[in-house]
């Protein structure tokens, strides 16, 4: 059973409602077995069938409980899964969108999609069938075996020295199992990442005349993941057949003991059959649960890995001051309040915790000692960068591969939480900007935007759900599509994406430019976002991109250089370190880091 089971929300009460229904399900086969071996033996005496009425209804009564129990069980844990299910896929995509991009590029796509709808299914599943399992199997088999000793001594020892005998040997195949399925689930996860890295690249491939080379990497993964299922189908067939084997030994000794005794007349028809007739039910609820292991492990570790993204820790942003925490972040009414000074502001009135990240044209925006390590013993990918900045400005941050730009964008768009040092926004200190207040007043670009299969218009409004046709259409033209969207033949209501038509990078640029836009928030972070194009398209981009910058606050982190004439303030990035900030002339008559960037790309800039 899955250790988390226990932990998700309105479990306790279903387990509750399973184990009274098991109860009576259990009690339903005693008298079902009682009632069908007493006419069975009052019939063999030679008792007129019409005097077997009474105990006749009574096994149908019995009969029909079972099944109306077990049909209630089965509702019951299907609400369950499906309320759960729901849940858990809400809390995920909630979290990736906390987490942000990174924790798709270190998990990979085609995990993450295939995990949000298939893994559901999945897990759903693995609840339906579960609970009511694990609830059976604790409590049939027991009341069963009480009811056999009180029938038969004899019996009741076979019973249960046999039992543990089948629950041994379900354990060594379930590891067994397990092992295979982590093998299969991996091999499936790179397989989900391959088709979607493939088909993405599909086109790229095709004008490169690689697809058909290509087509042998897909059939080598696709041949991995094909094994990996064998191997775990194996596992599943043999446990299968265990399963079934010593349950066959242990019911064929109970009856060979109960005939050797009726034999001699050591015992009565009714108690034989009884014993006989509840053994294979002793032993039904350990079969179901090795037969449904198999059926559900995916479902399991499914869950398991959902709930580690669910968990993952992501630490709250919190308000400091010189004496420690003053509020923590929090979303809608039980936003934290400011009631003290904090970092020179005026405590003068209570302030959501949420309104400190309101960005103004004369707001200010300051690191301090900011360093981010992944692991504690690892290299820092940031350390020590201390930087500052006051209301609407074009921030340029460049360096080599490496020197730590993504993660310093990552800090800024609040995507990453800093392993020390401290933020200050507006005067008040902050330990991350990961709030959501802080989230929504940013818009972020990274290097391939993602289209969905939608209309133009409903991929431009992807920050602004409810914005109007009008309003789409002026961002539309302020981003430079106003030709694409006259040359579609449904123009704004164009399918694009997958399955619609196929746009190329710069018009994907656009689309993403006319999103920030759509949004109005006063703060832009572009993450290498013409890192793909070609020149031509990349300068294209440029003159459409730079007038819209205006009065905002934008970061842009990219390696071309020629951006940064038109930057109000440059950051040179080296080693997870700031080596140098100003402008561009100031950069160039120092002769330092930035200098050398210049001399070594050759980029004709002065």
């Amino acid at each position: 059973m899955d250790k988390n089971l226990l932990g998700y929300k309105g479990v306790k009460p279903v387990f509750l409602i399973v184990g009274f229904l098991t109860l009576v399900q259990s009690l339903s086969i005693l008298l079902l077995a009682k009632s069908l071996a007493e006419v069975v033996s009052s019939l063999f005496a030679g008792e007129p069938l019409k005097e077997q009425g009474a105990k006749s209804l009574l096994f149908l009564l019995a009969f029909l409980v079972r099944h109306a129990s077990a049909l209630l069980m089965s509702r019951v844990s299907y609400r369950f899964a499906e309320a759960t299910g729901s849940s858990m896929r809400r809390q995920m995509m909630d979290k990736l969108f906390q987490l942000g991009p990174r924790l798709a590029g270190d998990r990979g796509t085609g995990d993450l999609v295939t995990l949000v709808l298939e893994g559901v299914t999945k897990f759903r599943t693995y609840l339906e069938l579960i609970i009511p399992r694990m609830v059976g199997m604790a409590v049939t088999p027991a009341l069963l075996l009480v009811y056999v000793y009180t029938q038969d001594t004899s019996s009741g020892v076979i019973l249960t020295l046999t039992m543990p005998i089948i629950i041994v040997f379900m354990i060594l195949i379930g590891m067994t199992a397990r092992k295979q399925m982590d093998r299969q689930l991996k091999s499936y996860r790179t397989l989900s990442n391959h088709f979607v890295d493939s088909l993405r690249g599909l086109e790229t491939l095709k004008f490169l005349g690689r697809s058909r080379s290509h087509s042998e990497s897909i059939a080598a993964v696709s041949d991995r993941y094909r094994s990996a299922t064998m191997r775990t189908l194996r596992v599943a067939f043999l446990s299968s057949f265990a399963m079934d084997f010593f349950t066959m030994l242990s019911v064929a000794s109970v009856a060979v003991s109960l005939g050797l005794r009726l034999v001699n007349e050591q015992m009565t028809l009714v108690t034989g059959l009884t014993i006989l007739i509840l053994a294979p039910e002793y032993f039904l609820p350990v079969r179901l649960v090795g037969a449904d292991f198999h059926a559900t492990l995916d479902g399991k570790e499914a869950g398991e890995a959902m709930k580690s993204i669910i968990d993952r820790e992501a630490v709250e942003a919190k308000l400091l001051n010189s004496a420690g925490v003053i509020a923590e972040a929090g979303t809608g009414d039980k936003a934290g309040t400011v009631t003290s000074d904090v970092a020179g502001t005026s405590a003068s009135g209570a302030v959501p915790f949420r309104d400190v990240f309101t960005w103004q044209k004369d707001s200010v925006l300051a690191l301090h000692q900011v360093g981010v390590k992944y692991e504690a013993d690892g290299i820092a990918s940031l350390s020590g960068v201390d930087l500052a900045f006051r209301g609407n400005a074009k921030i340029g941050i460049i360096g080599e591969s490496g020197a730590g730009k993504s993660t310093l964008v990552d800090i800024l768009g609040g995507f990453l939480h800093p392993t020390s040092g401290t933020i200050e926004v507006n005067g008040n200190q902050v330990s991350a900007l990961t709030d959501e207040g802080w989230r929504k007043q940013t818009a972020y670009i990274p290097q391939r935007p993602y289209i969905f299969s939608g209309t133009l218009a409903d991929n431009v409004r992807f920050y602004y759900p409810d914005a109007t046709n009008e309003a789409v259409g002026e961002v539309i033209a302020a981003a430079g599509l106003s030709k694409l969207a006259a040359s579609l033949p449904n123009g704004l209501d164009e399918m694009i994406g997958g399955g619609g038509r196929s746009l190329s990078g710069g018009q994907e640029q656009r689309v993403a430019l006319a999103r920030a836009l759509l949004s109005s928030r006063p703060v832009m972070l572009l993450d290498e976002p013409t890192a793909h194009l070609d020149i031509e398209t990349e300068y294209e981009l440029k003159e459409t991109m730079l007038p819209l910058f205006e009065g905002k606050l934008v970061f842009l982190a990219t390696h071309r250089l020629h951006w940064m004439i038109d930057m109000d303030l440059i950051v040179v990035m080296q080693q997870g370190q700031v080596a140098e900030v100003g402008t561009h002339q100031e950069l160039v008559a120092r002769r330092g880091a930035y200098y050398e960037l210049i001399q070594s790309q050759l980029e004709g800039i002065h």
